[in-house]
């Protein structure tokens, strides 16, 4: 007797797949990781393989979680780009990406932090309101996602 699946929260993220985003009828296995660690899913109504993070700011990075989550806490802690960098070992321009991706993706990106990677809701209202003051390359509407997204955390 085989044993039975385990539950997977993930959904189907191919925009042609009929269970596009649907939970209910759901057919999807787990089906190894990728380069960055992250788990591979596959779905069996269109046959295609996709990962957890597509969709969020993490998806296609090479940083693994662990990388992700240390850039975040030295950013809490104010440190700078450069000083990230090296306490890291990434370079600038990845860590300038990574901040770029979170800005645009505020609000799930703030329920990833908390939920996820287990951060506080004060460490991460601290890494957005140090985005906010250095918003250097960002454009209007990432420092408006900024702001939606410090708000939600006020408010929680």
């Amino acid at each position: 007797m085989a044993r039975p699946r385990s539950k997977i929260k993930e959904v189907c993220e191919n925009k042609e797949c009929l269970y596009y985003r649907k939970e209910k009828g759901k057919d999807i296995i787990k089906k190894g990781k990728n380069k960055a660690g992250h788990e591979r899913f596959y779905c069996f109504h269109c046959n295609k393989y996709f990962v957890g993070t597509k969709g969020t700011p993490l998806y296609r990075r090479k940083l693994s979680e662990r990388k992700i989550k240390s850039i975040c806490k030295e950013f809490v802690e104010t440190k700078g780009i450069r000083a990230t960098e090296r306490t890291v070992h990434v370079h600038r321009d990845t860590v300038s990406s990574l901040i770029n991706g979170m800005a645009e993706h505020a609000l799930s990106m703030t329920n990833y932090l908390v939920k996820d990677l287990g951060l506080s809701t004060y460490e991460v209202d601290e890494l957005w309101t140090f985005l906010k003051k250095s918003p250097r390359g960002l454009s209007r509407k990432t420092i408006n996602s900024l702001d939606k997204a410090r708000q939600l955390l006020q408010h929680a």
